[in-house]
């Protein structure tokens, strides 16, 4: 059974740095994409950035220019590098894995914490 586990949440002030992982363990057939999402308290999930097996990545308007999303296809892992962060960037991001086909699958971790101070 595929499962992801997130890595790399914690406290830092506003305009600090951090850095997300998150593995894919449980399948020898990679993802087609994976991708973060984040969901603050009393909001919906959304999509933070994904990145394709092809290396193609998507950001919401939100973090462009801040955040990084990148993948390693051999390591079924993908990172999130999250710099100038703000109070408003706080929220539980949670890593997707999607596999599409035959042998598909849409799993989700189980999160971790960021939270920016101001």
């Amino acid at each position: 059974q595929v499962q992801v586990v997130e890595s790399g949440g914690g406290l830092v002030q506003a305009g600090g740095s951090l850095r997300l992982s998150c593995a894919a363990s449980g399948s020898t057939l990679s993802a087609n994409v994976m991708g973060w999402y984040r969901q603050a308290p009393g909001k919906q999930r959304e999509m933070v950035a994904t990145i394709s097996s092809g290396d193609i990545t998507n950001y919401a308007d939100s973090v462009k220019g801040r955040f990084t999303i990148s993948g390693d296809n051999a390591k079924n892992t993908v990172y999130l590098l999250m710099n100038s962060l703000k109070p408003e960037d706080t929220a539980v991001y949670y890593c997707n894995a999607v596999r599409t086909g035959v042998f598909r699958y849409n799993v989700w971790g189980q999160g971790t914490q960021v939270t920016v101070s101001s």
